[in-house]
Parts: C-alpha cells; sequence; structure tokens
C-alpha cells in the first residue's frame, strides 16, 4: 500500500509564505517523477510544480517565481515553497508521485489527499 500524506496547508495574508511537504510510505520500489497539483474552486486542477528523480524541475510560466520545488528522496518527500502568496493562490493543493511499488513491475500515478490553501487579501 503506497500513500502520499500532504500537510502544511493553511490560511495566510496575501504576501505571506506557505511550505507544503508531501510523504510517501509504504512499500515502494523507485519513486520517479513527483509534482504539485492545486484545484481552486470552479476551476480545473493544474500543474503547480514537478521535479524528476535527478532534481529537474518544470514550473509553468504562470507559477515560475514564486514556487520552488525540491525532494529529499532520503525521506521519500517533495517539498512546495510558496512565497508572495495571491489570494488566486487559494485551492486545495494535492501531491502526486509516480511510483513503483514493491509488489508491481510497473510504474503507477498515486495521489495525496490534498491539503487547503487559503489565502487572504
Amino acid at each position: 500500500q503506497v500513500q502520499l500524506v500532504e500537510s502544511g496547508g493553511g490560511l495566510v495574508q496575501a504576501g505571506g509564505s506557505l511550505r507544503l511537504s508531501c510523504a510517501v510510505s509504504g512499500s515502494i520500489f523507485s519513486i520517479s517523477a513527483m509534482g504539485w497539483y492545486r484545484r481552486a474552486p470552479g476551476k480545473q486542477r493544474e500543474l503547480v510544480a514537478s521535479i524528476n528523480n535527478s532534481g529537474s524541475t518544470n514550473y509553468p510560466d504562470s507559477m515560475k517565481g514564486r514556487l520552488t520545488i525540491s525532494r529529499d528522496n532520503a525521506k521519500n518527500t517533495v517539498y512546495l515553497q510558496m512565497n508572495s502568496l495571491k489570494p488566486e493562490d487559494t485551492a486545495v493543493y494535492y501531491c502526486n508521485g509516480n511510483i513503483r511499488p514493491n509488489s508491481a513491475l510497473v510504474w503507477y500515478s498515486y495521489w495525496g489527499q490534498g491539503t487547503q490553501v487559503t489565502v487572504s487579501s
């Protein structure tokens, strides 16, 4: 059983910062790319940032400059540092990982349960 558990969300004022964490646990053979997505009220889920197992990162143009994704492979954890937060950043943030469990020979996409980020103006 593979689980992704996010933490670090909460309420913050505009201009503030938050650091989200996503810990992967379970019977894991290997973790490939990981990413953060978000879903704002009334909108579709969108990619926020991604990072491969070598540490190369990718951000949509709209996210560049304020967000930093990083990972600690020894802890099977990925982080998202968010600075200069805006009210429009309010959303549920989800962690995603491409993971090969010990019980399988293929990779699966796993999702966390999400963590709420609310930015007040």
